[in-house]
């Protein structure tokens, strides 16, 4: 049987860090009857990357009941988990229990002493999954009532359904909310699909074994949203479907009159790259090179390149890279359209002909190019080319 690499070396939350941090006063309850009290910040279970929930039920400060749900990382070398829930006998301070783990079926053993000092808890025992051994030593807790515990553990996936219009969440941008044991299969009823899947939503996390439910995030065209939206929902097993935030920024936004863009009920997306390339190469005194629409996202991926001031004998080039999303102001028809364009995102490179240098951008360790400090005005000339609107933050209006 498969031991886990990780050691365990207490209890902790990782999901949760504002609860990780709380130390609450034990409160008595009101009435003399049964309380229930949680603990989520037992500190340092597997290096402190496990998510543990330690519920108890007590007759004034008597344990009656308690159960221990532990998410942890099933093995070093990827982001899935693998989950535990056991129902734990008491006998006096000691509680003790087995169960198997939900994913990989190991088997799991449970004995920890409790020990209550004024508001602070203390836990020492062991913990074994397969044939890993954990030494549990960990004091200084603290326990959350009920409804503490509920206040911090709500948790909000962005979905709007409905949304009046896309000034709160973004055109291309979908999530689908759907149960676990179906998630496999709307995952495969989407291969051919013209939309592109985050992986990281792909990864079932602590939160999703918990509640049942996981939340998908696709980027598509928005052309195409609404009728991906209409498949999900009628998918087995999705609870939720709608739009949610993405890449579009209210700031570097336009909105503008449709008729003069379209092809029928189509965007036409050429006369607008073509426009939309005319002013950049104004504002940033370089020429367009290409226009590349993607057909899974519906964005606009634009080159523009002009010569490079850095070492003017080497005849280098200065490339800038912009991406575009243009879609209907809000679901359904619209006689307006809003166009996003981001900042321009800057490299240097050898076009010349022949031998050529091989340059790296080093500005940034992090990033590949580097973003412009200064674009020459480009959103205030789209907005004067195409005759449109910004939005106001302050008053939420388009003006």
């Amino acid at each position: 049987m498969r031991a886990l690499p990780l050691l365990l070396l207490g209890l902790a939350v990782v999901s949760a860090p504002a609860l990780a941090q709380m130390k609450l006063q034990t409160k008595p309850a009101p009435t003399g009857g049964p309380e229930t009290r949680y603990f989520t910040a037992i500190d340092g279970l597997m290096d402190g990357n496990a998510d543990v929930v330690l519920k108890e039920t007590r007759q004034g400060k008597t344990v009656t009941a308690a159960v221990l749900d532990v998410c942890y990382p099933a093995d070093k070398s990827s982001d899935r988990k693998d989950r535990f829930v056991a129902n734990l006998t008491i006998n006096g301070q000691t509680l003790y229990g087995t169960t198997t783990s939900v994913a990989d079926k190991q088997p799991i053993t449970i004995k920890l002493n409790r020990k209550q000092t004024g508001d602070s808890f203390e836990f020492r025992g062991q913990i074994t999954i397969g044939q890993t051994v954990t030494e549990v030593a960990s004091t200084d807790n603290s326990d959350l009532s009920e409804k503490e515990f509920q206040d911090n553990q709500a948790t909000e996936d962005g979905i709007t359904p409905q949304p009046k219009d896309f000034t709160d969440v973004s055109p291309e941008s979908i999530g689908v909310r759907v149960k676990l044991d179906a998630a496999a299969d709307f995952l495969k009823s989407l291969k051919g699909e013209a939309a592109e899947i985050g992986t990281s939503s792909l990864a079932v996390t602590c939160d999703a074994m918990r509640s049942g439910e996981q939340t998908l995030n696709l980027t598509v065209d928005p052309e195409h949203a609404g009728a991906l939206l209409a498949k999900a929902k009628s998918a087995p097993g999705v609870t939720a479907a709608g739009w949610t935030s993405g890449v579009v920024e209210m700031d570097r936004t336009i909105r503008f009159a449709a008729a003069d863009w379209r092809d029928g009920d189509k965007i036409n997306k050429d006369k607008l790259a073509t426009a939309i390339a005319g002013v950049l190469a104004k504002t940033l005194a370089a020429k367009p090179a290409s226009a590349t629409w993607n057909a899974n996202t519906g964005k606009l991926k634009l080159v523009l390149k002009r010569p490079s001031a850095i070492y003017p004998a080497l005849g280098l080039t200065q490339n800038y890279e912009v991406t575009a999303l243009v879609s209907p102001d809000k679901p359904g028809s619209s006689d307006r359209l809003m166009l996003w364009v981001s900042s321009p995102t800057v490299s240097t490179s050898d076009d010349n002909a022949g031998a050529k240098l091989n340059l790296s951008d080093d500005s940034s360790s992090d990033e590949e190019g580097s973003e412009a400090k200064d674009d020459n005005g480009a959103i205030d000339a789209l907005l004067k080319e195409f005759k449109g609107q910004r939005w106001d933050a302050d008053k939420s209006v388009w003006r």
